[in-house]
């Protein structure tokens, strides 16, 4: 395949990444392109803004949790058919898992794309030293290709002279200035930016906003044309039958009947990858959304339920109120219904959420924290459940400020064996619940194994 692409990267966090990255998406889908929004590394913020500014799903290219190999077939499968991809970095360009070397950085995920990087440089406290700062990073690894310098934050048209004359020296294209300027309103809270889901309209307004900003401060058409450089990748892109097909087993028979999976959706529970859903349907499965904060009941037919992350402390008053569908989910889960639960799914089936009662699923109390719990991990199934069999072994993201404290008359979900060891979260029945995030595109089994297990409920 041969899509245009270009991955947007900085020296750090900060930077202006996700402005000029999603500026760029929107910019250029108002050219009528059909451009394709990827996010290098876990995070399901930034892609509801991807996905806002080009009409297409946000997609994550993680290589510590897909593994190297899955890079770039899955981003073939996501950018077919377009007419640009535009891959957002995370943190900084040669930043990636803890004490694994490049891995999972979004230089790595340029060299397994061959993709031309745009480095995007907070200007506002230097000027000639930028050029040291561009030849460092465009010298430490020969394989990334840097193709040109945005440079953000800029003072004044003095400073804007001094800092091309210094990239001039060093033979380091500027493909664009952004002048300081009011903050485009995209507000933050304790995980990050507030996901697109809880602010519809100021969303649309912010991303226009971002679109503006780029298109009057950006070369557009030398962007373009270095994002054409890029070569053709030899790869078959990824197809969730595929997938599924690669890692049965021998005797697998395939769903009949196609049962419904409820997944839970609107601003309380706004962090998925589309590769899920497009492996539960691939699978036999019918994928229904449901919003907690509104529905009172689950999806007609519903035989298995997904409830994913987001941010449940935020709205627990409102979930907490909606008693029908709390009791609905307990009634699910105290049935046997499959129930697979991840950190915000996790809180919302515990007993109380900061005093507020909750779906009483799980015997265990949810409260927020000051500490971050963030990492990637390495993790084994500990006990069997509808979402994998023990021993099933996956790599997984946590990301949360909450603790929770269980009862008893669960076995845990999750093994750690690095960073730390521990054991991690609940099986009980058919509910497997656990502030571990993954990605299914790591292991299509667990997706089957779980319409396997609606199936039979139904």
């Amino acid at each position: 395949m041969n899509v245009p692409r270009l991955v947007i990267a900085a020296p750090s966090s900060g930077s202006g990444k996700t402005t000029v990255a999603t500026g760029l998406m929107a910019a250029f889908a108002e050219r009528g392109l059909a451009v394709s929004p990827h996010k290098a590394g876990p995070d399901y913020i930034d892609p509801g803004y991807h996905a806002l500014a080009t009409g297409r799903p946000g997609r994550n290219l993680d290589a510590f949790m897909c593994g190297p190999e899955l890079v770039a077939p899955l981003f073939a499968h996501g950018s077919a058919g377009c007419d640009l991809a535009v891959v957002e970095g995370v943190m900084g360009l040669y930043d990636g898992a803890a004490g694994r070397g490049e891995l999972a950085s979004t230089a790595q995920v340029a060299k397994l794309l061959r993709a031309p990087v745009v480095l995007v440089v907070d200007a506002s406290s230097q000027s000639r030293s930028v050029a040291a700062l561009v030849h460092g990073f465009a010298s430490f690894d020969p394989q990334v290709r840097l193709g040109g310098v945005i440079l953000n934050k800029v003072g004044s048209d003095r400073h804007e002279v001094m800092l091309r004359e210094a990239l001039e020296e060093a033979g380091m294209p500027v493909l664009g200035v952004l002048r300081r300027a009011p903050q485009v309103a995209t507000p933050s809270r304790h995980l990050g930016l507030v996901p697109v889901a809880e602010r519809r309209t100021d969303a649309v307004d912010a991303v226009a906003a971002l679109a503006e900003q780029v298109r009057a401060g950006c070369d557009l058409e030398a962007l373009l044309a270095l994002a054409r450089t890029a070569p053709a990748l030899e790869c078959e892109p990824w197809s969730p039958g595929a997938a599924l097909a690669q890692d049965a087993p021998p005797d697998a028979e395939g769903v009949r009947g196609r049962p419904v999976v409820a997944v839970a959706g609107g601003a309380a529970f706004t962090f998925s990858y589309a590769e899920h859903a497009e492996l539960l349907t691939a699978a036999g499965a019918r994928v229904v959304t449901f919003d907690p904060l509104r529905d009172e009941a689950l999806p007609e037919g519903t035989a298995g339920l997904v409830i994913g992350g987001g941010f449940p402390e935020v709205y627990a008053p409102e979930l907490s109120a909606n008693e029908p569908l709390r009791g609905a989910v307990a009634a699910f889960a105290a049935a046997g219904g499959p129930v697979a639960a991840e950190c915000a799914g996790l809180l919302y089936l515990a007993r109380t959420l900061d005093g507020k009662p909750m779906c009483g699923v799980l015997d265990a109390d949810a409260r927020m924290s000051e500490r971050l719990t963030l990492g990637y991990r390495e993790a084994v199934a500990v006990s069997d459940s509808a979402l994998a069999a023990a021993g099933t072994r996956l790599r997984g993201h946590e990301f949360h400020r909450t603790v929770i404290e269980p009862g008893a008359g669960s076995a845990p979900a999750w093994g750690f064996t690095r960073p730390e060891r521990r054991v991690e979260g609940f099986v009980r029945d058919g509910v497997h619940a656990s502030y571990l995030h993954t990605h299914w595109a790591a292991r299509p089994s667990v997706a089957r194994r779980f319409a396997e297990a609606a199936a039979r409920h139904r």
